[in-house]
């Protein structure tokens, strides 16, 4: 689902197998260290888009987006080709991006965290791609970037204490990605709070109250909230039925989204089809969602 909610797209392209020939690699981008993101909502519910406000923002962190892209889309060409020059492409943007610290600046507002979180997601992911054509030199600098990434997420959120609703499953999924690849407890063991605090918020239906409160957009931000989830529990190796209930409540909305209209009192922006990330909660999952054939290129939530 492209649905114009979501500030950034490309860290899907870290999690599902994408089409394309082999890439061919350019010098890293300039590095972004500060960003200057808007919100573009203009109701209390956070369900009605100013497409003004929207393009802003979109061409705010157009030179974040692209650079994840970038590095998501070598790490992927790796992953499925074997091409040691992709790999080797990716690792060159990380450790560019890294040696100069790199969005460690000044974030602006609260959608310039947002923007850093998933960006971080999408690098820690893609950098599981390519961590072992990694030389020591690129481990160290990329690591420790992540880390200091990691760090900042951390900081912010727990300096926010508040509503925890998909803004909070995003960022531990950040932080537990980059735990994985440093292979530090307390980045996997944050994860895993934010994961438990999750569950319990999950309702008997599967539903996430906070994400019913999105009037039109309930069903696309129940999606969006349970792919967080769903991928943290792949990484942690877990089984929780709260996982399941969410993700299945979610996916029937996209058949039939009565129930979450119910919800939320309000006719619901149906996605075209069940989203990419489900074929990694399949991976992982018990009883697999019978969701048919997935779109081979959709990385969207």
């Amino acid at each position: 689902m492209r649905g114009p909610a979501f500030a950034n797209q490309a860290i899907f392209l870290s999690l599902v197998l994408l089409h394309g020939g082999a890439l061919a690699c350019a010098p890293p981008a300039a590095p972004v260290f500060d960003i200057d993101a808007n919100r573009y909502y203009t109701d209390a519910r956070s369900s009605v888009i100013d497409p003004v406000l929207k393009a802003r923002n979109e061409a705010a962190v157009r030179p974040v987006n692209d650079y994840l892209e970038f590095v998501a889309r070598a790490a992927d060409g790796w992953q499925r080709r074997g091409d040691g020059a992709e790999a080797r492409c990716a690792l060159d943007w990380l450790d560019a991006w890294a040696r100069q610290g790199a969005l460690l600046g000044k974030m602006s507002t609260n959608q310039s965290y947002y923007t850093r979180k998933w960006t971080l997601g999408g690098l820690a992911l893609s950098y599981a791609r390519v961590q072992a054509q990694a030389t020591p030199a690129q481990r160290q600098s990329i690591e420790n970037w992540l880390r200091a990434l990691a760090d900042l997420t951390i900081a912010h959120s727990d300096a926010h204490k508040g509503v925890r609703n998909n803004h909070y499953y995003w960022e531990g999924l950040a932080v537990t990605a980059t735990g994985a690849v440093t292979r530090e407890a307390r980045y996997l063991a944050w994860g895993r709070k934010v994961f438990d605090d999750a569950m319990l918020q999950v309702q008997a239906d599967g539903s996430l109250p906070l994400e019913m409160a999105r009037a039109s957009k309930a069903l696309h931000y129940q999606l969006y909230a349970a792919a967080p989830l769903a991928m943290i529990a792949s990484i942690l190796d877990v089984q929780h039925s709260g996982v399941d209930r969410l993700v299945r409540f979610a996916v029937d909305g996209v058949g039939d989204p009565g129930p979450i209209e119910r919800l939320a009192g309000a006719a619901q922006e149906r996605p075209p089809r069940v989203p990419g990330w489900i074929a990694i909660y399949n991976r992982h999952a018990v009883r697999p969602l019978p969701t048919g054939a997935l779109p081979e290129n959709n990385w969207d939530a």
